[in-house]
């Protein structure tokens, strides 16, 4: 097994913990393994999910970051699949890598041949042993299939090959039948034998039981395979740790077939939090999960554990104030441990604590009798669910601190702009001047246009639009908008007055921008 070297001492990783105290009470009296190898199938398995093919080049780059995370196993394909993955296992193999290299084959001379030609130290041969696959897919007997797997470990081994062997299908065999098949194989010679779900079917105390007979009749390592179909592939691959399992197959971002194996990010973390058995190099499982996303091109769920976008957002006022005065609060761990970033979102959930804590981190020193606005903007403009980055937060509260003291002596009541395909676009506005309500409409060459001679139409004709400025605050296609409009008003010796706005929706920013302008405007006269 691989030592496993992190940035930080083991006393201050634990210090990174915040797990329930109840674990640990729980656990008295189990007693798993002192270490666990971590077998990673993301190469193998992982590409077997439906939307993934790499290429040989893609291939070279995981298997570069799965051993920089430091897995003691990379099982890196199924080399009798065809020549260029044979090809590609190749190439991976003589990399030089601290990793032991497997491919999959199955119990046939064949299969095995490839592998040993390939350049892999080790085969990681199977045949099914359930009654279901027997009759319906092999069609073979118990007793052929024994036969098979033995004769597979043995020519396996005259070939110079490390041999793990797989039950597939192990968690639906006849326990007996299954017994006998795993001793034959490690009489055979195999090295580890392993208990794959292959369809996830087992339930965690289940597979404890399972395990713990099967621990109890080999003297060789015991491994185990878990799908996720019940969603129980991490939960069963702790389970068979507790019981005496001393290697987990598991893939990165638990990609794979179906619904995907176990996640290699949540067993390591939660064998380390738990148990204290560390597998890999925890603080690198951030930027692995990254470079494995990328190439397989996988979408990730936010709210996938360790590694999702939101594993480490905070929205919610309370959470927010919780986090910010003591992480623990509503974090399990630090998100250092892994590698990764912790994010205060602001959104709509969001309470004067994110905010304020977000423009001190932006240096921006935003007046507290400000805040009740700031918030009321941030809520307005994140109520279809919108996240505002941290430009988009400076430029709402510059727009705040911009506008100052003035007071509105025009005020807009209403509008309301229809346009449409074949339809000549019209703004219907309604303003408060001086105490007297004034409707008026007006068409334009868009929206906006319609809007803005409509406003200055209800206001006063003798104003003019100088300038128009639109700009997205970010580059992305959600990104709010900001609106600089430059009138200039006849009746007031014809000096300018600037406007500026920002929101999410164009139409209403440039709406606002046109009525600060003209206030401000009317400040002058008043003035």
């Amino acid at each position: 097994m691989r030592t496993q070297q992190t940035s930080v001492s083991a006393t201050e990783m634990e210090k990174m913990l915040a797990v329930s105290p109840y674990n640990q009470l729980a656990l008295k009296g189990v007693s798993p393994p002192e270490s666990v190898s971590m077998f990673d199938t993301t190469l193998r398995d992982g590409e077997q999910a439906p939307g993934i093919a790499l290429s040989p080049e893609d291939k070279i780059r995981i298997a570069q970051a799965l051993d920089v995370l430091g897995v003691d196993c990379m099982e890196v394909g199924f080399a009798a699949s065809g020549s260029t993955e044979a090809d590609t296992i190749r190439r991976i193999c003589d990399l030089g890598l601290d990793a032991k290299m497997y491919s999959l084959a199955r119990s046939v001379k064949s299969d095995i041949d490839v592998v040993a030609d390939s350049g892999c130290q080790c085969v990681h041969t199977f045949i099914a042993t359930s009654d279901l696959h027997l009759k319906y897919k092999l069609k073979m007997t118990r007793e052929q299939v024994k036969e098979r797997a033995v004769e597979a470990v043995e020519y396996a081994k005259d070939r110079g090959l490390e041999v793990q062997f797989s039950c597939e299908d192990a968690t639906r065999t006849d326990m007996d039948y299954m017994k006998e098949v795993f001793m034959a194989v490690e009489d055979a010679g195999a090295s580890v034998i392993n208990v794959p779900d292959t369809v996830g079917v087992i339930v965690p105390r289940a597979m404890s039981y399972l395990i713990k007979e099967i621990v109890g009749c080999v003297k060789i390592p015991v491994a185990v395979h878990c799908h996720n179909d019940l969603g129980l592939a991490v939960a069963n691959s702790i389970a068979a740790v507790e019981s005496g399992a001393r290697m987990v197959h598991a893939t990165m971002n638990g990609i794979g077939e179906r619904t995907g194996n176990a996640a290699l990010e949540e067993v390591a973390v939660n064998l380390f939090a738990n148990y204290g058995i560390q597998t890999v190099d925890l603080s690198a499982i951030g930027k692995t999960s990254k470079i494995v996303g990328m190439i397989t091109g996988f979408p990730m769920a936010p709210n996938k554990p360790i590694v999702g976008k939101n594993a480490f957002a905070h929205e919610s006022g309370i959470h927010v104030h919780g986090v910010m005065n003591n992480t623990s609060t509503y974090e399990p761990f630090l998100p250092e441990l892994v590698g990764v970033d912790r994010e205060i979102v602001i959104g709509k959930h969001s309470g004067a604590h994110s905010a304020k804590g977000r423009l001190d981190t932006l240096s921006i020193n935003f007046p507290e009798d400000k805040m009740s606005q700031l918030m009321a903007s941030i809520k307005e403009i994140a109520i279809g669910g919108k996240e505002i980055d941290d430009a988009e937060l400076m430029a709402i509260a510059d727009q705040i601190m911009w506008k100052g003291e003035a007071e509105d002596l025009v005020v807009l009541e209403e509008f309301a702009v229809f346009t449409g395909k074949g339809i000549t676009p019209t703004a219907t506005v309604t303003v408060n001047v001086d105490g007297e309500r004034r409707t008026m409409s007006e068409t334009g060459i868009g929206p906006v246009d319609a809007a803005m001679k409509a406003i200055r139409k209800a206001v006063n004709e003798n104003i003019t639009l100088e300038e128009y400025k639109l700009s997205a605050v970010t580059g992305r296609s959600d990104s709010i908008a900001q609106v600089t409009v430059m009138i200039k008003d006849a009746s007031n010796a014809g000096h300018p007055s600037a406007g500026r706005a920002v929101g999410a929706d164009i139409v209403k920013t440039s709406v606002d921008a046109t009525m600060e302008a003209i206030n401000r405007d009317y400040s002058k006269r008043c003035a």
